[in-house]
């Protein structure tokens, strides 16, 4: 039987698309999609087959027939679109053949169980990244395995932060800051209420900062990825639901963590008078945090930043670059001077451009940065 065949399920009814004479991954009306394997890559509208970059809302969606993905994925998979979905999970650097195609999964340092996807076929190689991080210097992001360059000819990457402006400090420098904050709300009795995303920001978030501050309050949403992270073996600190604070008063020493959509709501009022924050790597743009009149703004992304990605595609060693979401035409112009043959892919991959929302920064500020700033 086809390795596939179980989880990914018979030939689609149409049958394939004619494929390229060259091209393992091409655009469809229904997302990225592979001719000679017949199946997509993180697709957008429901198809037979998909491999799933990772479970954030814009990658994975519901009803599609047949999934696979990362192993580490599977308890977030299903926590978002139900325990029911037909999951097929490799590990690691485990590969299978699907119609002629070897395919393979590999870290990509974004959210528990972040993959990359290699296909190989006719002596081809192409690598398509989802969304990824890669750590600076001394950083280490402890709650997902970290990026893995993978050799290829055409790598398919993606562009959230592909703008100069886009350059992380040293995560360390920013989890000193955090606690930093926190203490000092601690020591005047004030709630220190953070918002990220609830998957994979939040964990980041409570890996990193220094858990003997006080108590750490998490939101539901928050709690339930974190039940996935701890049964994959991520070491997190305790936390709480607000239901378990018998003495309110340790409400003044708390770090309470959240997504963004909980500020200004009845939940975030039983704080009292916090202090709020919101860590994103959108808080790098001048007014953001005025735009949302939050007191403070943290710098912390789990998308590579604008050294990062052209780290990250160096490493491939790829003479062709496909560029997905963000900032694509920056990142083709910028590709195409280094001499590599670069285009892009229209997709409606959004992660982080809902997260730009939420932290109210106009696309526009971002490229205004970017002509002041020049090109790197």
């Amino acid at each position: 039987m086809d390795p596939l065949r179980s989880a990914l399920g018979a030939p689609s009814r149409g049958g394939p698309v004619h494929p390229s004479a060259t091209d393992l991954i091409v655009e469809r009306a229904e997302g990225l999609y592979c001719p000679p394997g017949d199946f997509y890559v993180d697709p957008w509208q429901p198809v037979e087959r998909a491999v799933i970059t990772h479970a954030h809302g814009d990658h994975a969606r519901p009803g599609n027939a047949h999934y696979l993905a990362a192993a580490p994925s599977a308890e977030v998979l299903k926590a978002r679109l139900g325990s029911d979905i037909a999951l097929q999970t490799l590990h690691y650097g485990e590969s299978i053949t699907h119609h002629g195609v070897r395919l393979s999964l590999h870290p990509a340092g974004h959210v528990l169980g972040s993959a990359q996807v290699r296909l190989e076929h006719a002596g081809r190689v192409w690598v398509a990244s989802g969304d990824y991080f890669v750590s600076g210097p001394g950083d280490v992001n402890t709650t997902c395995e970290p990026f893995e360059p993978v050799r290829c000819d055409c790598f398919i990457t993606e562009s959230t932060f592909g703008l100069p402006v886009y350059r992380w400090c040293p995560q360390r420098e920013v989890f000193e800051d955090i606690d930093r904050w926190w203490r000092d709300n601690a020591a005047a009795g004030r709630a220190s209420l953070l918002m990220g995303y609830a998957f994979g920001k939040a964990q980041r978030i409570l890996a990193g900062v220094e858990a003997s501050i006080g108590p750490i309050v998490v939101h539901g949403a928050v709690e339930t990825l974190n039940r996935a992270y701890r049964a994959a073996g991520v070491a997190l600190p305790p936390t709480l639901h607000l239901r378990d604070i018998a003495d309110r008063s340790l409400l003044g020493r708390a770090l309470v963590v959240a997504p963004p959509s909980v500020r200004g709501s009845p939940w975030a009022r039983r704080f009292g008078d916090a202090s709020d924050a919101f860590a994103s790597g959108w808080m790098q743009l001048r007014g953001a945090r005025r735009r949302r009149g939050i007191d403070r703004g943290f710098v912390l992304s789990d998308h590579a930043d604008w050294p990062g990605l052209q780290r990250a595609i160096r490493a491939t060693g790829a003479s062709r670059v496909i560029v997905t979401h963000g900032h694509e035409a920056v990142m083709v112009r910028w590709l195409q001077e280094q001499g590599l043959e670069a285009s892009a892919f229209r997709t409606e991959y959004d992660d982080e451009r809902h997260d730009a929302a939420e932290a109210a920064v106009p696309v526009g500020d971002a490229l205004d940065l970017e002509a002041e700033e020049g090109a790197a």
